[in-house]
């Protein structure tokens, strides 16, 4: 019998998951699981699998072997149409370049994934959502009326606002300066230990790693090495011998 999301306390897990592109093994028999309400940042150099990882993990690509399983179902035995759901109602993502609608305003793109499902908004939930990321007075703004930490802040709105089991978030800070990467990080940090929320974040930045509860480290295709409440100079240094 298929596992429901209640019936299980994690979140998503990988099951000797290996993905090859041709020759190419961009994962290579990976083994995990991420628990509900944790925070996990994901670390590697170029070419070490990290994007091949989110992508497996959150039910965009398909193994080549191996099972994924999202609050307890197997993706992998879904129809395309049935996975795009999942993804669709149980995943968040939020990405480097914010992929945000320029023609909708703020609301129009944070609900959007609702709008796609043919789902009404939770007004009280989406009230919340908004308040949380601090737009509460940029509802009615396009993107291009909102600075770069105004519009990162839209897109994990969009992220959470379908209640996902799990978000993704793949260099969410690259193209923000400091100052603004702190506060999302900072946001990033208080949704989880706010709402419970699972959060996976892809980063190469160890000042940004550090928000996380634990920092897993990948190298060819592998997970090497897993570092347990991490601060930026511990993160720094074991990135140094990848």
């Amino acid at each position: 019998m298929t596992m429901t999301a209640e019936a299980t306390a994690e979140a998503v897990s990988l099951d000797a998951v290996t993905r090859t592109y041709g020759p190419v093994r961009a994962l290579d028999g990976v083994t995990w699981t991420f628990r509900r309400g944790g925070f996990t940042a994901v670390m590697g150099p170029s070419g070490s699998g990290k994007s091949t990882f989110l992508h497996c993990a959150s039910g965009l690509d398909r193994p080549t072997e191996g099972t994924v399983r999202i609050g307890g179902v197997d993706i992998g035995r879904l129809s395309e149409t049935k996975r795009t759901r999942l993804r669709r109602e149980r995943i968040g993502y939020v990405f480097q370049d914010f992929n945000l609608v320029p023609s909708m305003d703020v609301e129009q793109n944070i609900t959007l994934p609702l709008h796609l499902g043919g789902v009404r908004a939770d007004r009280a939930w989406l009230e919340e959502v908004v308040r949380r990321v601090g737009l509460s007075d940029r509802l009615r703004h396009r993107p291009s009326e909102l600075s770069g930490g105004q519009q990162q802040r839209a897109a994990l709105a969009r992220a959470l606002v379908t209640r996902p089991e799990v978000v993704f978030a793949d260099e969410p800070t690259g193209a923000l300066d400091p100052r603004t990467a702190r506060d999302v990080l900072r946001l990033l940090r208080e949704t989880v230990d706010a709402t419970g929320q699972t959060l996976v974040l892809v980063t190469h930045d160890p000042a940004a790693a550090a928000w996380a509860d634990s920092v897993l480290f990948l190298s060819g295709g592998r997970i090497v090495d897993e570092l347990a409440d991490p601060s930026p100079s511990s993160v720094a240094a074991r990135w140094e011998t990848l």
